[in-house]
């Protein structure tokens, strides 16, 4: 409902979310993506599998996703698991981006170190040359979808009472609790 409220309030990219993990390294990092699904099941979101995010949840399969709407003065925070949605899945999303968006999938090392922009171009012009209008999907490239095990909700309010609740699973349940904020 949040989401859709913060759609209709036309705040800047109100499916822009946080995806933070932990490396090997046992350090955090964070990045912005979209949202592009949500149901039942969980949230989803597309990206590179070789990325230093898909590596990091290669190794430790757990994350948190936040979003932000300012405008709102609201947060929705969900932590859990992280698994890869279906072939078929990905292959339809990636099927319904725009074209540049394919070929950039197929051209973007995404997370290397890489010489210049000019490396990037170079490898669009390869990969458009190559695959013309139909790129398929790279096979390092896809979908991943959180399923939640904690949702916190924050809405701001006056004097700073904020609004927190938590809703985590216990034994298959979701308890609901509010918190001091």
């Amino acid at each position: 409902q949040w989401l859709q409220e913060a759609i209709a309030a036309e705040v800047p990219e109100p499916n822009a979310m946080t995806v933070a993990t932990v490396g090997s390294d046992l350090r955090p990092s964070t990045r912005v993506v979209l949202i592009k699904d949500f149901d039942a099941r969980g949230i989803v979101w597309y990206t590179n599998y070789q990325s230093r995010k898909g590596q990091e949840l290669a190794g430790n399969p757990f994350a948190a996703l936040q979003f932000h709407w300012v405008e709102l003065e609201r947060v929705v925070r969900i932590e859990g698991r992280v698994e890869k949605v279906s072939d078929a899945q990905s292959d339809a999303y990636f099927n319904s981006r725009p074209l540049d968006s394919r070929i950039g999938a197929w051209a973007s090392p995404q997370s290397q170190v890489i010489d210049s922009r000019t490396v990037l171009v170079a490898n669009a012009a390869r990969y458009g040359a190559q695959f013309l209008l139909q790129p398929p999907r790279p096979p390092h490239w896809g979908g991943y979808r959180l399923v939640p095990e904690r949702w916190e909700f924050w809405q701001g309010r006056k004097s700073r009472l904020h609004d927190r609740l938590r809703y985590r699973q216990d034994g298959g349940q979701w308890l609901r609790e509010r918190l001091a904020p």
